[in-house]
């Protein structure tokens, strides 16, 4: 199917719920939902953010710019899923339990709101990644058109491109709770410290990037091409000093580099040994 196929399956799918209301996290795959919906839907399109501990303050900042630009009404709302123990002690399937948790909220606000569909913003790419969380939407009726339709994490950025969405590479920016192994007990603490770090080196000019955390050792992602550089250009002792007064203890730096779903690798043993 030709991507300007998509886009047009994507409109008539809009035009057919009537209204909608999106799971709307900021990142490029849900904003791209919230323009097509909006630009079809208008006023009877919401799009909803939200915002716990896990979010970053600056994506927030980023999802409510986006949002005013597009033009969808936007609402905020808290979840809790730091309250829910099944989430805090961080098992491979924490993202069940989030996901669980955000559309325990977004379901009964659509029926109060008077919304048939809450959308999300999973594409096709995602079904071939362990996302438990798809698993939670669903059960709870969520809806996936750029699955439905086939929509590629590519094909995402180059609709976003054609529409005029200057935040099309932008990169993915996960929960926080993502930078720490499975098993490690995540706590507001440990998010803050983790969210911090990463704001100070995009302040220092390096934006796609993960600082990995685990127990008292931060482990900074870039990609590939961008370690050199960063070794070169980078005041590294002023790099570990800021990390340990956010109470890290060592700092290392990731010759691989930054591989989107890299604890996931883990689950290739865990999974087949059940």
């Amino acid at each position: 199917m030709m991507l300007t196929e998509k886009l047009e399956k994507l409109k008539v799918l809009f035009a057919e719920m009537e209204q909608a209301l999106i799971a709307y996290s900021g990142g490029v795959d849900s904003t791209l939902v919230a323009k097509i919906a909006y630009d079809v839907l208008g006023d009877r399109a919401l799009a909803v953010t939200a915002v716990s501990p896990s979010l970053l303050p600056e994506e927030l900042e980023d999802a409510e710019i986006q949002a005013a630009t597009i033009g969808i009404a936007h609402k905020i709302i808290q979840t809790h899923e730091m309250e829910n123990p099944n989430y805090t002690a961080n098992p491979v399937n924490r993202c069940y339990f989030c996901k669980s948790e955000l559309h325990d909220n977004l379901k009964p606000l659509a029926l109060e709101l008077g919304y048939p569909y809450v959308i999300d913003g999973v594409n096709a790419d995602d079904l071939h990644d362990y996302r438990p969380g798809i698993q939670a939407a669903k059960e709870r009726g969520a809806r996936s058109p750029l699955a439905e339709f086939g929509v590629t994490k590519l094909e995402v950025r180059q609709l976003s491109q054609q529409l005029g969405l200057p935040w099309w590479d932008k990169p993915a920016q996960p929960c926080l709770s993502s930078r720490f192994p499975y098993g490690e007990e995540i706590t507001v603490a440990k998010l803050q410290r983790v969210g911090r770090a990463e704001i100070y080196l995009r302040k220092l000019g390096w934006q796609n990037l993960r600082v990995r955390s685990e127990s008292d050792t931060a482990r900074i992602e870039l990609p590939p091409e961008k370690i050199k550089d960063f070794v070169m250009l980078t005041d590294l002792q002023s790099v570990v000093t800021t990390f340990q007064n956010l109470g890290f203890i060592y700092v290392t730096l990731d010759l691989e580099g930054y591989r989107s779903g890299k604890l996931n690798q883990v689950l290739k043993t865990v999974l087949s040994s059940e």
